[in-house]
């Protein structure tokens, strides 16, 4: 059965360095980001005081022969590649737009090299909205890019505000979806998190992160004026298809209800895809499938913080039929990203 993995990530040694100056102060760090704990923890994969992050920040460096030679042991076809978070989102808008351009040319020629085996998602900087907007219709028409990635907020602010609509719309009006990728929680809600290894990351500040971003957008009414708009959430959407029944519960007895035209399970019914990216757990995917649908979920990995191996094992060992599971693992990632 074909496989094609849609959050898989790259970086170059440029985007490394550019990364690394913020470490180092070697680039003004962004006034929203001068708490050192934080900088540091939003660039976990360049500290080398952490076991096997040589090894990962060479995996993602690679687009070679190792990769590919992962990918057919797994059995996986195609990657849908994107820049490893935080992507360009951590520099001034100026400096961020025009990393963008240059990280989506690379990934365009990557892809180009290895057309059967990769396609990608853009990068933008949605520091200066209607830059970002332009840069992912460029990436789309000239490059033959497939959507876009965004790295959760910017600087703090959430896609809900409407001056980032822009990029809803164009991204609409291209038929191509947004990828909204965790990263540590935004500055106002990170210091409870910062007692403990990992709590802001995977283990849960990415969850948290992006399961109340994707909930803003709901409530902003960002869906009723783009009704054909995507997002893609990874990790089996962070945790929202166990909250359907209580969102809608919640929403009925507020204002809300009143000023939006469906409730929060439809929106994600309808405008949400969401990824196996990071959770190989069978009852997650199983209340997911359960609440959404096998029309709504794609195979995904997160290479390579995870293995294409244990991600293949895990589809292959759901108890759902096979139909079902040729809809996640290729079906509506050929549909939804016009491969």
């Amino acid at each position: 059965m074909k496989k094609i993995a849609v959050e898989e990530h790259f970086t170059t040694e440029e985007h490394l360095d550019y990364l690394r100056s913020l470490l180092e102060k070697r680039y003004p760090v962004p006034e929203v980001l001068q708490e050192e704990k934080y900088i540091d923890r939003e660039l976990p994969f360049l500290s080398p005081a952490i076991p096997g992050n040589t090894i990962l920040t060479g995996r993602l460096l690679d687009v070679g022969a190792d990769r590919l030679k992962y990918m057919t042991e797994a059995g996986i076809d195609i990657q849908v590649l994107t820049l490893v978070s935080p992507g360009v989102q951590v520099f001034d808008a100026a400096t961020g737009t025009a990393l963008a351009k240059k990280f989506n040319n690379k990934l365009a020629e990557i892809v180009r090299e290895q057309p059967q085996r990769y396609a990608g998602l853009a990068t933008v900087a949605p520091q200066s909205p209607n830059e970002a907007a332009d840069e992912l219709e460029r990436s789309v028409r000239e490059l033959g890019l497939k959507g876009a990635v965004i790295n959760s907020h910017v600087k703090g602010e959430y896609l809900d505000d409407r001056k980032y609509w822009v990029i809803f719309e164009r991204a609409e009006k291209l038929n191509v979806p947004i990828y909204i990728h965790p990263r540590s929680p935004s500055p106002d809600m990170m210091k409870p998190y910062l007692s403990y290894p990992l709590l802001d990351s995977s283990m849960l500040g990415f969850g948290a992160e992006v399961s109340l971003h994707a909930m803003r957008l709901i409530c902003s009414g960002v869906f009723d004026e783009h009704p054909g708009l995507n997002i893609v959430l990874g990790h089996l959407g962070e945790a929202l298809p166990f909250w359907l029944w209580r969102l809608d519960d919640m929403w009925r007895r507020g204002p809300l209800s009143k000023q939006r035209k469906k409730k929060p399970s439809q929106y994600i019914k309808d405008n949400f895809f969401i990824t196996t990216s990071g959770m190989f757990s069978q009852p997650a995917l199983l209340c997911s499938y359960l609440a959404l649908g096998a029309d709504r979920i794609l195979f995904a990995v997160d290479h390579p913080m995870e293995s294409m191996g244990k991600a293949v094992q895990f589809m292959e060992a759901a108890p759902i039929c096979d139909s079902e599971k040729e809809k996640i693992y290729h079906l509506n990632a050929e549909k939804l990203l016009a491969l």
